[in-house]
């Protein structure tokens, strides 16, 4: 297996197509998370509340959840269709 040199032209040519891709990844995530179903932990840091906010979401029905063994999960797109709903607009005059 022979050695084979690389020019610094192509070493930036390669660091520029890599940060493209890098970017369209983040672009084509578009804020969301990479799975379906967030622990509690996860939405809590995603929405910003106490785990007492978020248990007081479950047992009002704000938030829809699933229980598998214990374990509270809760699907992204419910989570954003709950803040969509509750959406505020204030209408200046």
């Amino acid at each position: 297996m022979g050695a084979t040199l690389i020019t610094t032209e192509e070493l930036m040519e390669f660091k520029m197509e890599l940060l493209d891709e890098i970017k369209q990844l983040f672009q084509s995530q578009n804020g969301s998370p990479s799975k379906k179903w967030l622990k509690s932990h996860e939405v809590m840091k995603l929405l910003g509340v106490s785990p007492g906010t978020l248990q007081n979401m479950r047992i009002n029905g704000t938030l829809p959840y699933t229980k598998v063994g214990g374990i509270l999960y809760y699907d992204y797109q419910e989570i954003m269709s709950v803040l969509e709903q509750n959406r505020v607009h204030n209408k200046l005059q």
